[in-house]
């Protein structure tokens, strides 16, 4: 996330837990031979994909907690992310630390900073749940794995992914928009909306 982008509809503060959770149970089940594999966030790894969740978990988490500094500062673009030796006990640690962080009122007044991008608070809670939703699909998909996020975690992605339109403003967000049918499930479009192409698998590319 290196840009800022609009409010939408969901203002109200955003429960992470169950999408937190799903995270941390496909980080469980990727197994140490699959971590040099393709992941549909191209040009990254299993294993770069990961540490990009470890550093993304790390910043919203402090973004929530107003704790600005490294973590919040840095352009998640700028260092190609690869995960440390230890990330199976970081990131379901961190996983629920950024929930617990959100679960606060008080995260979601005035503003903040992710990315090294200032913003208001209630939009970073925004593009965190974005960030956890499609990169776990991500993490799904490279990994063969199923995915079924919950429905409000769902909503949130694609209000925050439909507003933001097709063009210059989304890059070093999001990828070109992949069309997909307008009666296609949510999750799909989700994936379209964010650049990706929801036929994507390991096999294919």
């Amino acid at each position: 996330m290196t840009g800022t982008t609009e409010t939408t509809e969901t203002t109200d503060t955003i429960d992470f837990a169950p999408q937190t959770r799903l995270v941390a149970r496909l980080a469980e089940h990727v197994r140490d031979d699959q971590l040099g594999g393709p992941t549909p966030c191209v040009p990254m790894a299993v294993r770069d994909l990961l540490g990009h969740i470890v550093g993304l978990t790390a910043a919203f988490r402090d973004a929530a907690r107003k704790d600005l500094g490294p973590s919040t500062d840095t352009d998640p673009n700028l260092t190609p992310p690869d995960v440390a030796a230890n990330w199976r006990d970081i990131l379901p640690r961190q996983l629920a630390e950024l929930a617990d962080a959100w679960r606060d009122p008080k995260a979601w007044v005035g503003d903040t900073r992710a990315g090294g991008v200032d913003l208001p608070a209630a939009v970073a809670g925004q593009v965190a749940m974005n960030e956890l939703v499609v990169h776990g699909w991500d993490l799904a998909r490279a990994t063969g794995q199923a995915y079924a996020p919950d429905p409000a975690s769902l909503r949130v992605a694609y209000e925050l992914l439909a507003v933001t339109p097709d063009g210059p403003e989304r890059e070093g967000m999001f990828g070109p928009i992949v069309a997909v049918p307008d009666d296609a499930p949510l999750l799909d479009r989700v994936v379209g909306l964010s650049g990706r192409r929801p036929d994507w698998s390991a096999e294919r590319g």
